[in-house]
């Protein structure tokens, strides 16, 4: 969408740079986003002078901003409209003190540019916690969430792709049936319409995502004490997902009595939305509150502005829709979570052992639990 709309007005005024995890990479793309040298061939060593780049990442990058600057008044004074920087998926910075400073940065140079008019950023992200961390300081940042399409605006768009991949039109149920399974994401959707069999492909996907859910929190009953840590995450996430499943489920039973009746068509059951879930309510499902930024950092789930926790896609809704309604799922996560309740236990007991013990040795313990405070009174 960002290079489309660059492509719209021949990227004039305009300029792009890809986030990364290292900042000394990130700083180097940045560099090249805005054609500036960071004195990459400095000798002011050889003068027993500091070297402009001691100071770390943070600081080149705060002389570019600062020529930058410079640049983006000259622009707007001669062409009367800001420049245009996009930051494409911020996400990618570690969520720690340095991914956290570098958003403050560039935070406030855009707050300062959109009061003046110079300059205009743009950040996209596909994980919640960047928007947590700059709303806590933004005055003049506008939010815009991007979703799936409706299915109606998914079963137009997926006749369009069809045939400018050159395919031959399937019926309209075969579209309608695929779309069901992958939903109204357009990198699903293009890959569904140019394929000869949307159908089949669009199932093939599902098992795919289906396996690739289950390699991911799959859960083991009878798991050793050192995966205890992921198999609790992997527990927790099911309670999560399976939340989801009965919401779904309970959505399609109200909808099917209403078809009953009479009073909804037949059609409304291809337009449910995914369930949603207050951020709260999942922390109370969850019982963990740590849990919730991982399950977004591997698109399991999907935050927006409001908080709501939804599924990260159809797709994935219809994957763990299968795994919970395998027979004994419910049996098997149960066991799980008594499996790891099992290990803390037994990593909280003490055990104590006496060694060099002959025959008719006797051994007296004492348990005193009120320590100093017991006070026994002899009659």
């Amino acid at each position: 969408m960002l290079y489309d709309a660059m492509q719209a007005t021949r990227a004039e005024g305009v300029s792009i740079c890809e986030a990364h995890p290292d900042l000394e990479v990130f700083r180097l793309r940045l560099g090249k986003a805005l054609n500036f040298e960071y004195h990459e061939d400095s000798q002011t060593g050889l003068f027993q002078r500091r070297d402009p780049r001691e100071g770390g990442a943070a600081l080149d990058i705060e002389r570019a901003l600062n020529k930058l600057e410079k640049v983006a008044l000259r622009y707007s004074d001669k062409n009367k409209r800001p420049l245009v920087l996009i930051l494409n998926n911020i996400h990618f910075f570690k969520n720690d003190a340095d991914g956290q400073n570098i958003l403050l940065q560039f935070q406030q140079r855009a707050e300062a540019w959109a009061a003046s008019g110079i300059l205009t950023m743009v950040f996209s992200s596909d994980d919640f916690w960047p928007f947590l961390s700059m709303r806590k300081t933004a005055s003049r940042m506008h939010v815009v969430s991007v979703k799936d399409l409706s299915a109606r605006e998914a079963l137009h768009a997926s006749v369009k792709l069809r045939r400018s991949a050159g395919r031959s039109m399937d019926s309209e149920d075969d579209f309608k049936k695929a779309i069901n399974i992958v939903g109204g994401r357009l990198s699903y959707l293009t890959k569904v319409a140019k394929s000869p069999d949307m159908l089949g492909y669009a199932r093939h996907m599902l098992d795919v995502e289906k396996a690739w859910l289950t390699s991911q929190i799959g859960l083991i009953p009878d798991h050793d004490d050192d995966v205890m840590d992921e198999q609790k995450w992997s527990s927790c996430s099911w309670l999560l997902l399976r939340e989801f499943v009965k919401m779904r489920q309970e959505d399609e039973q109200r909808l099917k009595e209403a078809i009953d009746a009479g009073d909804t068509p037949s059609e409304a059951l291809l337009h449910l939305p995914l369930p949603r879930l207050s951020y709260y309510r999942c922390r109370q499902i969850m019982t963990r509150t740590d849990f919730l930024e991982d399950l977004d950092r591997a698109n399991i789930i999907a935050m927006d502005i409001n908080h709501d926790v939804t599924p990260d896609s159809e797709l994935l809704l219809h994957a763990a829709r299968e795994v919970v309604e395998e027979e004994g799922f419910d049996q098997q996560l149960d066991d799980v979570r008594d499996r790891v309740d099992e290990i803390e236990s037994l990593h909280r007991t003490r055990e104590l052992t006496f060694k060099d013990m002959s025959a008719g040795d006797r051994i007296r313990l004492s348990v005193d639990k009120g320590g100093a405070l017991l006070i026994e009174d002899d009659p």
